[in-house]
């Protein structure tokens, strides 16, 4: 997809659209439009052919006085008081669809007011709509088959603008589009199927991101390494599965060498039976996507090459597979962590934490400015929260507080979780300093307290992604999240 951005309507487009915001019966007056055309789009919005639903559109072909075959109108409603950007991420999927059914391969976008809700800034709303309108013309077609879906045709997004926030639209088009491409490689990783993307897979990928690119090197552990350091609850889970672990770290080095690292750990589970305590077999396909956290780190390292963000930032990825192989551990089986503290593995299908606790002690040599882990945990963060939002927890608030507004910000949203010392007895063991899993209740936040033992020496974020990264039934295939909300906090950061 190519970006533009122009002060005036331009003067030619053989297949484009372009796209009005309508409030009040009114289309958008700023800009040079022929008084044949205003008066045409004027007959059609005051006869009702516009629904007065927000975010409705309606088309109309061979406007006169316009130099494109189309005209895309869209209502602009209230925006949402909870959640603002959230009215614009509304905006770009209602032109999306319009477009989808035109056929359209250019996309000509007036922005001003219309399109951008109070408090809002010009930038974000330029980078929340391009990355929209990319994500949507999104298509898996990585896979083999005798019919692949015809490629999207929108090929040129423009935005028409007054000159004074030429440069402010530039930059939000250029984060968004780099936003959306990082989506789309996460997307492609998650959606592979789980006898191509196994850990050795996510290890070549890695290698290839890095390549040619000397801000990033890559290294990849193998089991004999991790055995060797004593990584012995990552190495449970993997033992069960002919696929042998890796432990992927892409270090992106773009900021001065004073400036410590921000660290993303990606729990990257690239298919879960369950182990021993075997999950049922109904919707078990969807465990290919138990390391679309692993997945996210890899669009966020891409989004930050991109647009050569300088920052230093690295990428672990924890990739293994969990099986219920002869060899696989069992329920009441003790382990030894990485940090010296020993664990009674209650349920094998608990395994991300295990995976998670030995890298994020690993993580601890790289002395990091913060740490933040993306992981498909917890079935219970989606009976807390569905599908609407992930869940942060750690043990510092201000990174909290980073977090959750990154998420306001981006329409990626998130949201905090307790994290206090009342839920820590429920991971109580009576044969090891701890237990994989703390009960029926709060299992999102004994998660949590899980990880957090293991994190007492930095500044420490756990996102629970298990809601929002993939979507079922028809629509099933991975959403791309967090890596937009990541992607504005890490730009903040960079900034």
């Amino acid at each position: 997809m190519e970006t533009k951005v122009v002060n005036k309507l331009p003067t030619r487009g053989a297949n484009a659209a372009l796209i009005l915001s309508v409030a009040d019966r009114k289309h958008c007056p700023k800009f040079a439009i022929p008084d044949e055309s205003s008066k045409a789009i004027t007959r059609a919005v005051k006869r009702g052919d516009l629904a007065t639903t927000a975010n409705s559109t309606l088309t109309l072909h061979d406007v006169p006085g316009l130099p494109v075959p189309r005209v895309v109108l869209q209502r602009c409603g209230t925006a949402r008081t909870d959640r603002p950007i959230a009215s614009v991420e509304a905006r770009g999927e209602g032109i999306a669809s319009a477009l989808a059914a035109t056929g359209s391969d250019h996309a000509m976008i007036v922005l001003d007011s219309l399109n951008c809700p109070t408090g809002a800034s010009i930038e974000t709303c330029a980078q929340i709509l391009t990355a929209t309108l990319v994500a949507k013309q999104y298509q898996f077609r990585e896979h083999p088959r005798t019919e692949l879906p015809p490629p999207s045709a929108l090929k040129i997004l423009t935005f028409i603008v007054d000159k004074k926030f030429g440069a402010e639209v530039k930059r939000g088009a250029t984060q968004g589009l780099a936003i959306a491409q990082g989506m789309a490689l996460a997307r492609d990783l998650s959606n592979t199927a789980p006898n191509i993307c196994t850990p050795e897979y996510l290890a070549i990928q890695a290698r290839k991101l890095g390549k040619g690119d000397k801000s990033m090197q890559v290294s990849v552990l193998d089991e004999a390494r991790m055995e060797k350091l004593g990584m012995a609850a990552f190495l449970a889970v993997s033992q069960g599965s002919r696929q042998p672990a890796r432990l992927i770290a892409m270090q992106y080095n773009n900021a001065r060498k004073s400036q410590k690292p921000i660290i993303l750990v990606g729990k990257g589970v690239t298919f879960d039976t369950g182990g021993i305590s075997i999950k049922p077999s109904a919707g078990m396909d969807e465990m290919k996507f138990d390391m679309c956290g692993a997945a996210t780190v890899f669009g966020v390292m891409q989004a930050c090459q991109a647009l050569g963000l300088k920052i230093n930032l690295i990428g672990v990825v924890a990739a293994v597979e969990n099986m219920p192989d002869g060899n696989a551990c069992r329920p009441g089986d003790v382990v030894r962590t990485l940090s010296g503290q020993s664990v009674e593995i209650l349920n094998t299908d608990a395994e991300g934490r295990l995976v998670l606790c030995d890298t994020l002690t690993w993580v601890e040599r790289f002395k990091p400015h913060a740490v933040v882990d993306i992981a498909t945990l917890t079935g219970a963060c989606v009976v807390a929260l569905g599908d609407v939002c992930s869940a942060v927890l750690g043990n510092d608030s201000a990174l909290v507080d980073e977090l959750y507004a990154a998420g306001q910000e981006s329409a990626d949203t998130t949201w905090p979780l307790p994290l206090w010392i009342d839920y820590q007895h429920q991971l109580d063991s009576n044969f090891a300093d701890m237990a994989n899993v703390g009960g029926k209740g709060a299992g999102a936040i004994t998660a949590a307290c899980f990880l957090s033992r293991f994190t007492k020496n930095y500044r420490w974020a756990h996102l629970d992604i298990a809601g929002v990264a993939w979507n079922s039934g028809g629509t099933k295939g991975a959403t791309g999240r967090p890596v937009p909300m990541l992607m504005h906090w890490l730009m903040g950061q960079a900034a």
